[in-house]
């Protein structure tokens, strides 16, 4: 029989090997196409707020609800906009859960030749599986998403938008995530420390040289204000390629707010009269 101890072992082991792979594919999509364009890499700074509602139908159901803000810091100004909503099923004891949403995305858009702003709209639904595994010392969470992105037309003159939508490309997701309770008090309520990586790629006929997307990496702290309430502030370093060959380096300060709602029906206490 395999103790306790040895199991620990194996998982971070395994846990290693999986962060060196996320690292090594990140490496390998970007640092080719980064050797060649050193001078055309855009660095910004960014706060993204986030509000994320979780309804709980069942012990194996549930939706969630996003609110996302995006904006620049220097200047300060609006990037993105976003609501997502998705419907999650639980798969048993397994540790598996399957979900489907889709979300509406705001891009702002500034034409710098004719002095215009607009917004682009984006249709973007998506497929998922994600694997949680919980273990004496933590979690560990590998989530993968498909997502299929839909941008409203823009008009020749690329000054504001035009009738009807095109799709464009399919984005496929992958993110490691590793969460660790740090003090855990005797209310439910607790700190813990998350540390994950995600990794973005473009697929279909559409893609030019940007297959590599981007790569998120972030690290930061969630704390349970209350059993259901938890509030999230971290780092985040999002490294993009553009369709035309740049890149963007961003450095965000991710503040978000996680708040559930549990519906499911409670079992009353049985009145002795009826017994």
């Amino acid at each position: 029989m395999i103790n306790q101890r040895e199991k620990n072992f194996t998982v971070l082991i395994s846990l290693r090997l999986w962060w060196i792979l996320m690292c090594g594919l990140s490496i390998g999509l970007i640092s080719p196409k980064l050797s060649q364009a050193q001078k055309n890499i855009t660095h910004k700074q960014m706060i993204w707020y986030g509000l994320f509602t979780t309804l709980k139908f069942s012990p194996t159901l549930y939706y969630q609800h996003e609110f996302q803000e995006r904006h620049d810091i220097n200047p300060f100004e609006q990037y993105q906009f976003l609501i997502r909503g998705h419907l999650h099923y639980v798969l048993g004891k397994s540790g598996w859960e399957a979900s489907a949403g889709s979300s509406l995305f705001l891009h702002e858009q500034h034409n710098e030749a004719s002095a215009t702003r607009y917004t682009i709209p984006e249709l973007r639904p998506h497929v998922e599986t994600a694997y949680k595994q919980k273990l004496s010392w933590g979690m560990i969470d590998h989530r993968y998403r498909m997502e299929f992105r839909n941008f409203h037309n823009i008009n020749s003159d690329n000054t504001g938008l035009d009738r009807g939508y095109r799709f464009t490309n399919f984005r496929f997701r992958y993110r490691f995530q590793v969460t660790l309770p740090l003090v855990k008090s005797t209310n439910d309520r607790g700190l813990k420390f998350k540390i994950s990586n995600e990794l973005f790629v473009n697929l279909g006929k559409k893609v030019g040289i940007n297959v590599f997307d981007q790569n998120r990496f972030f690290t930061g702290f969630s704390y349970d204000i209350l059993k259901n309430l938890t509030f999230e502030s971290g780092y985040m370093n999002l490294f993009q390629e553009k369709s035309n060959g740049n890149f963007y380096n961003r450095n965000i300060l991710r503040l978000t707010v996680f708040h559930t709602i549990d519906l499911k029906g409670k079992k009353r206490p049985e009145d002795p009269l009826q017994k």
